[in-house]
Formats: structure tokens, C-alpha cells, sequence
């Protein structure tokens, strides 16, 4: 994996091989922060990466100047990996390990970005629990964006809050946000 802009672009990141991760590709990277980059200042967000395997989404972050993010992983190899890395390059990322759902049962800060990539193969009904524990406990910002990474043979258009999708290959970003600001 590499860093597409900012800061440390172009760093190229090994992962170890042993961690249960699927990275989101650099052209699927590369287009969901063309979108966000429309949209916002990058050093004003606050972020928070939900099912965060390798950082790589914390990363990208970071190297483009944000300095509020929370990365979530129930892996301790991930969370590992992820200090590591956010040490060797001095970036602000905070870690936390725990499982993205009982964390969110309890989580009370808002963020202006919330991105998720859980694993492919959930089925519906754990997807759709992302979205509903993020706007249950409201700790998305107005005008901020939940980002749920999936299968392009998943649909998430039915659930609350859905706005859009955007497809990248075999990749979907479906974006959520607060219905006052569709």
C-alpha cells in the first residue's frame, strides 16, 4: 500500500503478512479522497476509521494534514501495526482496540468523517448496525459523512440515512449522512 498525497506521498507501507486485512486499493483510495477533498479541509476534520486493519485510511489522513484521528480495531496485530507506523512517521493517530460494535454502543465523541471497512462477507444486518449505532449516539458531526466500504454485491441503499454510492472496481463507498442535510 502507498500514501497517495500529502505529506508522505508516495511512502510505500509493508504490512505483515499474518494480518486478517483486505486494504482498499490505490484507485479506490485515490478517488473516495478526490470526493472528500471537494468537500472539506483536510486539517479542520475530525476522523474516526472503524474496522481499521492496516491505518491505511488513517494514513492518507494524516498526510494531508489532519490531526484528529481515532482508528478502531479489534486485531491487536492491526492496532499494533498501526502505533508503529504513527510513530515512525509522527502521526496523530490515537488507536483503540476493540470490536467496532461494542465500541460504538458506548462512543460519545463526534466526528466530522466516520469511515468504515468491515469485512466484506457481513451480512446485511451487521452492516446496517454500523449506520444505525453512529446515528443512534450521534457522534457524526452536521455535514459530516459515515463511509461504509463494501462489495460491489452488497446494497446498503435501503438504510436509513443512506445519500449515495460511488463505485471503484470491485469496491463501493456508500455515504451516509444527517437526513436535514440530503
Amino acid at each position: 500500500m502507498r500514501i497517495i498525497s500529502g505529506q508522505f506521498k508516495g511512502r510505500k507501507l509493508q504490512a505483515p503478512k499474518q494480518l486478517p486485512v483486505r486494504p482498499t486499493t490505490d484507485m479506490a483510495k485515490e478517488a473516495f479522497f478526490n470526493i472528500l477533498n471537494n468537500n472539506y479541509y483536510f486539517d479542520e476534520l475530525s476522523v474516526l476509521d472503524l474496522f481499521a486493519g492496516t491505518g491505511n485510511i488513517s494514513y492518507e489522513f494524516a498526510s494531508r494534514g489532519t490531526t484528529q484521528i481515532t482508528a478502531v480495531d479489534g486485531h491487536y496485530g492491526c492496532i499494533k501495526y498501526i502505533n508503529q507506523t504513527a510513530l515512525q512517521f509522527d502521526m496523530p493517530i490515537q488507536t483503540i482496540k476493540s470490536d467496532v460494535f461494542k465500541f460504538l454502543e458506548h462512543y460519545k465523541t463526534k466526528h466530522t468523517i466516520i469511515f468504515a471497512d468491515p469485512p466484506y462477507d457481513f451480512d446485511l444486518e451487521a452492516f446496517s448496525k454500523i449506520p444505525e449505532l453512529v446515528f443512534k449516539n450521534n457522534i457524526l458531526e452536521p455535514h459530516g459523512y459515515l463511509i461504509i466500504e463494501h462489495s460491489k454485491h452488497t446494497n446498503l441503499s435501503h438504510l436509513d440515512y443512506f445519500n449515495q454510492s460511488k463505485s471503484y472496481g470491485g469496491s463501493v463507498f456508500s455515504f451516509f449522512e444527517h437526513p436535514e442535510e440530503k
